[in-house]
């Protein structure tokens, strides 16, 4: 990774998670990189979390501005 995992767009760290999967997956990389890649992936996925549920928030509070209903369903797959 060049940019730190903090200063990436959510369709950055995406991206960027997504080879990190690719990479692991092929099997072709040492033990110690395969404990690096995962660590980054860890990284990368707490970070599009905190990223999906900060705009999942900035959308309640708009459906709230709006006097709609609340409530929110988590996004899958993360």
């Amino acid at each position: 990774m060049t940019k730190p995992v903090a200063e990436m767009s959510f369709e950055e760290a995406m991206a960027a998670l997504e080879q990190v999967v690719t990479r692991l997956e092929r099997g072709d990389v040492p033990l110690e990189q395969s404990i690096t890649l995962y660590e980054e992936g860890a990284a990368l996925k707490a970070h599009c979390a905190a990223k999906l549920k900060a705009a999942e928030e900035k959308v309640e509070k708009i459906r709230l501005a709006e006097g709609r209903a609340a409530g929110t369903e988590p996004a899958e797959g993360l």
